[in-house]
């Protein structure tokens, strides 16, 4: 499950030439994960779902004009940042993972991720759901939440099962990077406030871009580079997560939101 985009993107950031360990994560529906320095990597892939592409997201849509696409909760008012400053249609990746740890962060979804009934006069009963309103077009849902809370906990957990297969504790991570075209648009303060990264230092974790596509050109480029892109076959070590019978019992740790 971990294939020549990540073997690419292992090449454009040099993550099994730097001595400091780093964590690579390629956010999305499989989100294939990557850790280690020169003194050894390990790679796993993590079954996140849909959630970050907004599919099975009541209000979701991809990342379009009209897509809220950030969310800020200030003094219990909602400011919105919505690409092609048009009126918001929906919720797309970014939007939603910042829905979620303003929400958390503001109290009005507690840490199982349940909504706080009276909290904001903003939640309300759509159809049989607790649900948040957005704007007067877009709500979130209880469901919602849910889906992402199941995406995140996939992935972190793949993390922690890699960190505690090098042997090492994630606030040792020097640095998160965070690849692919949606792990690049999120915002580093709400992927650690949902748990969806290590908790650590902002400046540590950043957004990689396009890696997979700069590996690629460097590989066509230069015989040396895709020379070391076959070694790096040789040099990270594959972990199977499908196997693991610590997967369900960290899987259940990690679906709850960081306190």
């Amino acid at each position: 499950y971990v294939g020549p985009d990540i073997v690419a993107g292992i090449l454009a950031t040099g993550l099994t030439l730097d001595r400091r360990v780093r964590l690579f994560i390629d956010v999305g529906t499989n989100s294939e994960i990557v850790l280690g320095s020169s003194a050894g990597a390990l790679a796993t892939a993590a079954p996140a779902g849909p959630a970050f592409e907004a599919a099975q997201i009541r209000c979701g849509m991809r990342a379009a004009d009209g897509a809220i696409e950030g969310v800020k909760i200030r003094d219990g008012e909602v400011e919105l940042t919505v690409i092609g400053d048009v009126a918001p249609v929906g919720l797309c990746g970014s939007g939603l993972v910042d829905a979620v740890a303003e929400l958390v962060g503001a109290g009005i979804l507690d840490h199982s991720g349940r909504f706080v009934l009276g909290s904001s006069d903003r939640l309300d009963k759509i159809g049989e759901e607790n649900s948040f309103r957005l704007s007067d077009d877009v709500f979130l849902s209880q469901r919602d939440v849910r889906e992402l809370q199941f995406a995140k906990a996939s992935i972190a957990t793949g993390w922690a099962i890699l960190c505690s297969d090098l042997g090492i504790e994630p606030g040792e991570i020097a640095q998160v990077l965070l690849g692919g075209s949606f792990g690049s648009y999120l915002t580093p303060a709400s992927a650690v406030r949902i748990g969806l990264v290590p908790k650590l230092p902002l400046p540590r974790i950043v957004a990689a871009g396009n890696v997979a596509g700069e590996g690629a050109k460097i590989a066509a480029l230069s015989v040396t580079e895709r020379a070391a892109a076959h070694a790096v076959l040789e040099e990270v070590q594959y972990v199977e997560l499908s196997g693991r019978t610590d997967f369900n019992d960290l899987f259940i740790d990690q679906l709850s939101f960081p306190g």
